[in-house]
């Protein structure tokens, strides 16, 4: 296959081979460790009965390759688990079963995901028009006070912690002036509206940081476009200002700030933790940190797996995406 089709088919084989390789190396991290890997998947509780049953559920006693095999059979075919009263299956893709709370990870995920998506989808619009927007201004008032203005501010929000913004925003915002509720998650099947209310200031939190960088790449994109000859030739041709700036100069620099939403986005899925922690919101980098506390291996594991599993697809989408929006890319 050629052009964007072959490109597009590349970039899959690509992303399922690097997830391959990415679920080896998390198993040989997690997995193949010095000490009793059966006690700490188990946890502290656990009597050496149950200790030796999760050893023989790991298969802890056969080599190493048929010991990620059967890891990778759970995850493809899923697998069964004995609670030693009785064998409770794990149905595709099976990411283990959480001894300590007698629960299937994929079910804690999966209940943890709509948090997650729901701050970062939300965050990810509004970085994206505070971004581009203030990129594409400051490109277009270069020289001026207000591109000094705006590079001014930019600086600040790439260097000022998320958990800082949140705490000033949350003491001005919900404090001082009440203009909004403590942050508490409604789901949005139940409420649309306190959905929206409730997440609006962990929104702003996370965007503020993201659509600095966003700016900053803008800018430099459209300055790159706009100091290149077509745009100088459109410009001899008496084409104006705004149009060259809305319809060519801010579409060549679409391709860069399509591959950077996609790895944040991918990233923020699961590395927004401390805006799930500052807010209270039960997502996926709040649970994350409560396992790594109470040593919960098996939803450590689980964790780290999807949010890998994120971060490549919003790179191989990027990947196809930034083909489309430039097809010299195509035949690179």
């Amino acid at each position: 296959m050629t052009g964007l089709g072959g490109f597009a088919l590349r970039r899959v084989v690509g992303a399922v081979v690097t997830l391959f390789a990415l679920s080896m190396i998390i198993y040989v991290v997690f997995y193949v460790t010095p000490g009793n890997v059966a006690q700490i998947t188990c946890g502290p509780r656990c009597s050496p009965e149950q200790v030796h049953q999760v050893a023989q559920q790991l298969k802890l006693d056969d080599p190493l390759y048929l010991r990620y095999w059967h890891f990778l059979q759970g995850l493809f075919a899923g697998q069964d688990y004995s609670t030693g009263t009785s064998v409770e299956h794990c149905p595709a893709p099976c990411l283990g079963l959480s001894y300590q709370s007698d629960q299937q990870v994929t079910d804690i995920i999966l209940a943890k995901l709509p948090v997650s998506f729901s701050l970062v989808l939300g965050a990810m619009v509004i970085w994206l028009v505070l971004g581009i927007g203030t990129g594409v201004l400051s490109a277009w008032r270069r020289g001026r006070v207000t591109e000094r203005a705006l590079t001014a501010i930019t600086l600040a929000g790439v260097a000022t912690p998320v958990f800082v913004i949140g705490l000033i925003l949350m003491i001005v915002i919900c404090g001082q002036l009440q203009l909004l509720p403590f942050p508490q998650y409604v789901d949005f099947t139940d409420d649309p509206e306190q959905w929206a209310w409730n997440l609006l200031l962990p929104w702003l939190s996370l965007a503020l940081i993201e659509a600095a960088n966003f700016a900053r790449l803008t800018r430099a994109s459209m300055l790159e476009t706009l100091a290149e000859d077509h745009i100088r030739t459109f410009r001899a041709y008496g084409v104006g200002e705004r149009s060259v700036i809305a319809r060519h100069a801010l579409r060549g620099a679409f391709a860069s700030v399509i591959s950077l939403n996609a790895v944040t986005f991918g990233s923020a899925v699961g590395g927004a933790v401390l805006t799930e922690t500052l807010f209270g919101l039960p997502g996926i980098g709040q649970e994350l940190v409560q396992a790594v506390k109470v040593v919960d291996l098996p939803v450590v594991v689980g964790m780290v797996l999807v949010i890998g599993f994120f971060v490549v697809l919003a790179n191989a989408v990027a990947d196809v995406l930034y083909a489309v929006a430039d097809r010299r890319v195509v035949l690179a």
